[in-house]
């Protein structure tokens, strides 16, 4: 498995063999309501990432609310992206859809299969795939990423 494949900041996750993470995300930033992201190479133009659906996810009907599940999903993106071969860079999500398939249950492990379906020159990436619980898909997504430069030091806004 290449290292160049992963995330910026990327580490061997201490507590998960074969996974890769960016250990705690900062206290109380928005990714860290998520909790712990895993993410791994899983053959050409594939990934997968994994996170840990709790008590903190659930909706008012006892599943995971659907918000947490999209916003795994967005973060899949970009990690999973990176794993199954994105060209390196600072990306912005244009678009992101999900089907809800069956309920996402808590303490189960959550992995979305991530698929590169394409990139362009441009720095648009496509990607497609679905979140499955123990075998049994939950939810499925396509995604679309688009390069962008990082924002200078100064507010200006950028065109």
């Amino acid at each position: 498995m290449s290292e160049t494949r992963l995330p910026t900041g990327a580490e061997p996750d201490p507590e998960h063999d074969g996974w890769y993470s960016w250990g705690e995300f900062p206290r109380g930033s928005f990714a860290s309501r998520t909790g712990r992201l895993l993410f791994r190479p899983d053959g050409e133009g594939r990934a997968v990432c994994r996170m840990f659906p709790d008590e903190t996810h659930l909706n008012m009907g006892g599943s995971i609310h659907g918000g947490a599940v999209m916003s795994f999903i967005d973060m899949s993106l970009f990690a999973g992206g990176r794993c199954a071969g994105m060209a390196e860079g600072h990306y912005v999500t244009l678009d992101c859809a999900t089907r809800f398939l069956a309920r996402g249950r808590i303490g189960v492990p959550l992995d979305a299969h991530v698929r590169l379906v394409r990139q362009t020159a441009g720095g648009l990436v496509f990607l497609a795939g679905e979140c499955l619980q123990e075998g049994e898909a939950c939810y499925d997504f396509t995604g679309t990423l688009k390069r962008i430069r990082p924002p200078a030091d100064d507010d200006r806004p950028r065109r």
